[in-house]
């Protein structure tokens, strides 16, 4: 009987993937998640051109799953392995062993330890990189893991952008690097001399430029902290002082009115109004002073009074209707009591019955980065309301130890957003994940307070752009497009401080060390600053001298092997660092280790293997596990984006003219620099436009 074509398949591929590692210098990266931020992450190591050629990326995803965001599995140029568990198993499949890193980028803390774990048993040498909210359970994964490991959290990279949008400011980023503290600022408001770079030029007909050539132009700059408070916390504080001079009727008037509802209460002020008009009249009747018309008509009406028939037809009219109205106003009283307790013991149990606000900032959501913000903004005393359709959500604890009161049920509904005093709130942050839910609460607050300034949180970059055009609903931020330099950094051990968000883009801020016979070695620094790209602010010389900062750099000083220069960077212009700061390639084929693919063996495939087909996928799940089935095969760096068709023969990397001088094809003035230059810039701008 002949073999099925399926198992043929199988076999020629599962062959064709043990061939294509033989030689083959790039490194070897697994990303196991299917959000945003594993999108991110996935893409940017695919375009990124390490000192070895670039990378080669393997997602591990389940065998069913939807994403709120962009779908990982849908990039061009990375192998695909699906299955629903993060096991040894799984591990294998996907070829850990002997990889360069590892990305565990699940939302499940104890699941990301789980995985972390079994790939330790796969490689214990394969650098891992985890994504946790627990703070208490990354300090204990750092210990616990033999592995060199690196903890980070999403949310609280994210949060601080998302908690100065709401306050009207610029992100108050902030860090120590060496002996100096920098931060970052409107210009306006830090003295000249305290600037360190421009970072973003803003304008409504071009948007935002980062990193400008024109350095006196620029609304946001990076500049040294000089004891001046950030402007996020002057923003709270000036929030802080308008609450308290609040008046203490105003708070009265509200809380009354959310003692008993309005029918009843409009019921009682018909009543009292009866009451009155009459005890007037009975004054005026009766010649009595108003005290003592006081006293007989809440007698009367309390009480009743005995008839008394020799009094004229008016009065006793007059004594008739106060006693009806006596009769109205004591269940009246009764209602509203009862009502009062009715809906304090509501507002314990739900919370959608609050007293009414103003000046305070509401956040839908109290996942990983609501709670973040949410904590972050107690932290200035702002006052917050939370809202979130679980009762008992992820910041549910939190938000009773800071006395945040928390109102359960569907954001985009009226009555709910009413219950937070939305109408009256300084911003909304509406950080749930789930984007159809998000766009309907902001469009929902923006009918009750139409200047009602939204800080909304979208997976979809591109949606999230034509979103902020069509409806104008203020500012949008990508949790996982802010916090997925830090990601990469520390994957590729790239030396990243800290990543500054501006506007919908994020810059990360590195340390790079030159190597020795590396293209930086022993040219100016002037090569190193590149206009809408790389900035450099200091340099450290090689053997611990002290760090010579940007009022003292000088664009002639020399590079030499050992120096490590501090930069803010755009991920194209780190790229470019990182490669001409490598150090020289070597002659022959890098040496891979064995067990990097599955199977543990390696060489290049054949030519006629190359042209296979575009999609290939492998089932860790499925019977022989480590075979693949199909799933994208190819990770070159050049190769051609999604919707392009892809050439016949793949591209070669050329190896750089060795005849003339270091840095020839990366200065600017050849004619294949600036074709370079604008690939990279045209490059740049479409991945903005799907930011």
């Amino acid at each position: 009987m002949a073999e099925p074509w399926r198992d043929r398949a199988r076999r020629a591929v599962d062959w064709n993937w043990r061939l294509r590692s033989a030689g083959d210098p790039r490194p070897h990266y697994v990303i196991c998640g299917r959000d945003a931020l594993a999108y991110y992450v996935a893409r940017a190591m695919l375009e990124s051109e390490l000192p070895d050629g670039g990378a080669r990326v393997t997602v591990v995803v389940p065998e069913r799953y939807r994403s709120n965001g962009p779908d990982v599995a849908g990039l061009r140029g990375l192998r695909v392995v699906r299955s629903d568990r993060l096991d040894v198993a799984t591990f294998e499949a996907a070829g850990l062993a002997g990889a360069a890193g590892l990305a565990l980028l699940h939302q499940d803390d104890v699941g990301n330890l789980y995985a972390a774990l079994c790939a330790q048993a796969v490689d214990q040498r394969v650098r891992q990189v985890l994504r946790m909210f627990n703070g208490t359970l990354a300090d204990g994964v750092r210990k616990l893991l033999k592995a060199p490991v690196e903890v980070l959290s999403d949310a609280e990279m994210a949060a601080p952008a998302f908690v100065a949008a709401a306050l009207g400011e610029v992100d108050p980023s902030s860090f120590q690097h060496r002996d100096k503290t920098l931060r970052v600022a409107r210009r306006a408001d830090v003295r000249p001399q305290d600037v360190v770079c421009a970072l973003a030029h803003i304008t409504e007909q071009q948007g935002v430029e980062l990193l400008p050539a024109e350095q006196a132009g620029a609304d946001l700059v990076l500049a040294e902290a000089t004891g001046q408070p950030p402007g996020t916390e002057v923003a709270a504080r000036r929030l802080v002082r308008a609450r308290r001079r609040r008046r203490p009727m105003t708070v009265l008037m509200g809380a009354v009115r959310g003692f008993a509802t309005r029918k009843i209460g409009v019921a009682v002020m018909l009543v009292l109004a009866v009451i009155v008009v009459l005890g007037a009249l009975i004054s005026r009747a009766e010649g009595v002073s108003p005290a003592e018309a006081l006293y007989l008509t809440l007698v009367t009406t309390l009480s009743g009074a005995d008839p008394d028939t020799g009094k004229a037809a008016s009065a006793q009219i007059m004594q008739v209707v106060l006693n009806l109205a006596g009769l109205a106003l004591i269940p009246l009283i009764t209602a509203v009591v009862v009502d009062g307790i009715v809906n304090a013991r509501l507002a314990l149990h739900t919370g959608r019955l609050q007293p009414h606000r103003a000046g305070h900032v509401v956040v839908i959501g109290l996942g990983n980065v609501g709670t973040r913000v949410m904590a972050q903004l107690r932290e200035y005393d702002v006052e917050v309301v939370a809202i979130d359709k679980d009762p008992e959500p992820r910041g549910a604890a939190l938000a009773r130890q800071l006395e945040v009161p928390l109102i359960v049920g569907d954001a985009a509904l009226p009555e709910i957003l009413v219950a937070a005093s939305v109408a009256d709130c300084q911003a909304l942050v509406v950080a749930s994940t789930d984007d159809v839910a998000n766009l309907e609460a902001a469009l929902a607050a923006r009918d009750l307070h139409d200047d009602l300034r939204v800080v909304l949180r979208l997976f979809d970059g591109d949606f999230a752009e034509r979103v902020e055009e069509a409806f104008a609903l203020g500012v949008s931020r990508s949790v996982s497009y802010l916090a997925a330099p830090a990601f990469i950094g520390a994957l590729t051990e790239r030396a990243v401080i800290t990543t500054i968000p501006v506007d919908r883009h994020a810059l990360p801020v590195a340390e790079v060390p030159v190597a020795a016979g590396s293209e930086l070695d022993g040219r100016p620094l002037d090569v190193v600053n590149r206009d809408g790209q790389l900035r450099v602010i200091a340099r450290t010389p090689a053997g611990g001298g002290k760090t010579i900062w940007w009022k003292d750099l000088d664009p002639r000083q020399v590079i030499f092997a050992g120096d490590r220069l501090t930069v803010v960077a755009r991920r194209r212009g780190l790229d470019w660092l990182t490669r001409q700061s490598a150090p020289p390639a070597r002659g022959g084929p890098a040496h891979r280790p064995s067990g990097s693919v599955p199977g543990g063996e390696s060489a290049r495939p054949p030519a006629s293997l190359e042209s296979a087909p575009a999609e290939w996928q492998v089932h860790a799940s499925a019977p022989g596990a480590a075979h693949p089935v199909p799933t994208a095969v190819s990770a070159d760096i050049g190769s051609p984006p999604p919707g392009s068709r892809p050439s016949a023969t793949p591209a070669r990397r050329s190896p750089p003219d060795r005849s003339a001088p270091p840095l020839a094809q990366e200065v600017p003035g050849s004619t294949e620099s600036e074709h370079a230059e604008a690939r990279e810039h045209a490059g740049q701008r479409q991945v903005d436009r799907e930011q």
